[in-house]
């Protein structure tokens, strides 16, 4: 890997082109170096992990008015929106199937100076390769672009320290994922990477305080938005330059100030694009960093006994853990009965005590109003709190896989005074736990996921095209689409139209 310092420039420099960020990205997406059977082989694992969390989100709320908007803007040639038959345009499709795959935080992440979940990459780079014709081994380049870019811009540049949303990064790596895909030239993609990240900054807000559904749409924007930035530069139109080194850019004015340096890792010419080897999906539908907790609760259940004698647990645990799921955040809502799906999967202290209590976690039940209100939980929840603990901190940022972890050290103390410790560093299905996944996990998790909605033949289906990915030839990507049982699709809730409609 290249490490290259990114800093803010004055409009007076002599700052060349070559050396703005967006350019070396552009460098990095042009770069033909052959895609890694183990990265190919992830691939296609998080195409059918996508699959799985749409299948279980695509009766929600969110996700069945983003399908309405989509289902407004048909087209031929098209691409596929998830769960239903026809060819819809392609940013509208990314659109749809963004929202899917993000609305029940069930995908996958990565963590360093930012946090991610570069799955939301998959559902543009699709939609454009249906739209476009394109073929299996044109899309697989495509991805391993775009989840190297936004990987080694969180490994890089932290959003969250100054309140901007992660999509940020996200922007970026769809449009340099795309060019990829694409063979589109270097000044094209630069044009393009400029063009999305401008126009897919916004504030944290959104994962803030009482969380909204907004949570599930805003990296679908990002992928919308990007592909139009893609196609905007494919016509010759230009983007704000340099976007994030100029004196009026995104690193003087959104995130550290003129005087701040950022260290971001790209690969060398010719250096395989091996990133989303480093990502890890989810177990359990919560925030990542409460995957780990989750399992150490698990295991923490029989030890304990009696949960009525627990006085307090203090979780220590990373900074970033602490102010984001936990309560140094100082969100009061963290600890609401009444709160949002999206708030309490975002409440650490929620998360613990309902998987104390189960010895389980469920993408549904362990969120229900009756769940949440039960008083024996109630009770618990409220003697849960988190800690910074500087060496979980240390952790989370190692540079080592090895020792790099987003868990926790629970601290139980009874009514008796005895005091249970036990601790857990990551998540049994991460590539280092009890349980890593592998295919046949992902396998497993989409047949649980989808068993409700999407009949045998019609999963077993999309499986044979996933696992024949690299063959797929041009045009057969739309048997990436899963189709839903028509029964089930009617039991979505009934959304007052809108100004886009079929």
């Amino acid at each position: 890997m290249l490490i290259h310092t990114v800093r803010t420039r004055r409009s007076s420099d002599d700052f060349p082109r070559a050396e703005h960020l967006a350019a070396k990205i552009a460098e990095v997406a042009v770069d033909a170096v052959a895609v890694e059977p183990e990265t190919a082989e992830m691939v296609a694992n998080r195409i059918i992990d996508n699959a799985a969390v749409s299948a279980a989100a695509v009766l929600r709320r969110p996700v069945t008015v983003a399908r309405q908007q989509a289902l407004a803007h048909p087209a031929s040639p098209g691409a596929r929106v998830f769960g239903v038959d026809g060819a819809y345009s392609a940013e509208w499709a990314a659109w749809a199937n963004g929202v899917a795959v993000r609305e029940l935080d069930y995908h996958d992440t990565f963590l360093a100076a930012e946090y991610s979940h570069p799955g939301d990459n998959i559902p543009p780079l699709v939609a454009v390769a249906q739209q476009l014709g394109l073929g299996g081994a044109d899309l697989i380049r495509g991805l391993a672009t775009a989840y190297e870019i936004q990987i080694d811009l969180c490994r890089g540049i932290c959003l969250h320290e100054h309140k901007i949303d992660h999509v940020a990064h996200l922007g970026p790596a769809v449009a340099a994922g795309i060019g990829t895909m694409l063979r589109l030239d270097t000044e094209t993609i630069y044009q393009a990477v400029g063009q999305a990240l401008h126009l897919t900054t916004s504030t944290r807000q959104s994962r803030k305080g009482l969380i909204s559904s907004w949570k599930a749409f805003a990296p679908a924007h990002a992928g919308k938005v990007a592909i139009e930035a893609v196609d905007r530069a494919m016509r010759g139109e230009t983007s704000p330059a340099p976007i994030w080194e100029g004196e009026d850019g995104v690193i003087a004015w959104l995130l550290g100030g003129p005087e701040r340096e950022y260290h971001v890792p790209l690969p060398a010419p010719g250096e395989p694009k091996r990133a989303i080897l480093d990502s890890y999906t989810k177990e359990h539908s919560a925030e990542y960093q409460s995957q780990a907790p989750i399992d150490l609760a698990r295991r923490l259940r029989a030890r304990v006994g009696d949960l009525a004698e627990v006085a307090t647990i203090v979780l220590h645990t990373s900074h970033h853990t602490h102010v984001v799921i936990g309560t140094g955040s100082g969100d009061p809502q963290k600890f609401d009965p009444d709160a949002s799906r999206e708030t309490l999967d975002h409440s650490l202290p929620y998360i613990f005590a309902v998987a104390l209590q189960d010895g389980s976690w469920h993408h549904e039940r362990s969120y229900t109003a009756e769940r949440a209100h039960r008083p024996d939980t109630v009770e618990l929840w409220r003697k849960i709190s988190t800690v910074e603990d500087p060496e979980w901190t240390r952790r989370y940022h190692a540079a080592d896989p090895a020792e790099r972890a987003f868990g926790a050290r629970a601290e139980v103390t009874l009514k008796s005074g005895e005091v249970i410790v036990d601790e857990l560093a990551v998540a049994d299905a991460h590539p280092l736990g009890a349980r890593p996944f592998r295919r046949p996990q992902y396998v497993q998790k989409f047949a649980e996921l989808a068993g409700d909605v999407v009949e045998p033949a019609e999963r077993e289906r999309f499986l044979s095209a996933v696992a024949a990915l690299a063959d797929l030839r041009a045009g057969d990507l739309d048997a990436l689409n899963v189709v839903v049982d028509r029964r089930a699709l009617e039991r979505a809730p009934v959304i007052a139209p809108g100004i886009f409609r079929e």
